[in-house]
């Protein structure tokens, strides 16, 4: 990425594309609460420390890590994205391009072009290593820390701005038979 010293660096647009990648993708048709919060059915996400096969490799590392079926690729992209921010450090990026490459080259050749259990299998592998620690730990808060993941779930988010849970919803268990009043007791 870097030029030969003594002649300018190439600021062409064809050097930008070639370095510039992009995730994109369409929201499921039968995530309607995620189709409620987006602004349209696709997404794009750009990146800039990554390249589209690590970008990938990454997203669908996630899903294996964290598999929710319905869940989308566009949530599943939210970790990419914080990846992708957190690779402009270099140690980061060297990082996850190691595992990139390390997966690739456990599968002789694309990770991705694997069958679903065959990716499984490699990524368990890794285990415990850097690379996986770092994507699973970056995922962990990104994937579940977020307004989609919250419309997926059920989730509405913290309580303490609306006036807490009792009043919310929180003691109102008609589904279940009512406790003997010796163990309510009264304030």
């Amino acid at each position: 990425m870097g030029h030969v010293y003594g002649q300018p660096p190439d600021r062409s647009r064809r050097a930008f594309m070639r370095h510039s990648a992009a995730l994109s993708g369409t929201l499921w048709a039968g995530s309607g609460a995620l189709l409620a919060l987006a602004p349209g059915k696709g997404w794009t996400l750009e990146l800039g420390q990554l390249d589209a096969h690590a970008g990938r490799t990454l997203l669908i590392a996630t899903r294996h890590i964290f598999p929710h079926p319905k869940l989308d690729d566009a949530v599943y992209a939210l970790v990419v994205k914080d990846l992708d921010e957190a690779a402009a450090d270099s140690a980061v990026r060297d990082l996850l391009a190691a595992g990139v490459a390390g997966l690739d080259h456990a599968a002789g050749g694309d990770w991705l072009a694997l069958g679903s259990d065959e990716q499984l299998a490699l990524l368990r592998l890794g285990d415990g290593q850097p690379f996986f620690e770092k994507v699973r730990a970056t995922a962990v808060v990104s994937l579940y820390n977020n307004e989609l993941a919250f419309a997926h779930f059920g989730y509405e988010g913290e309580a303490f701005s609306k006036g807490g849970y009792l009043n919310r919803g929180f003691n109102d268990l008609n589904w279940l038979p009512a406790p003997d009043q010796d163990a309510s007791p009264s304030v």
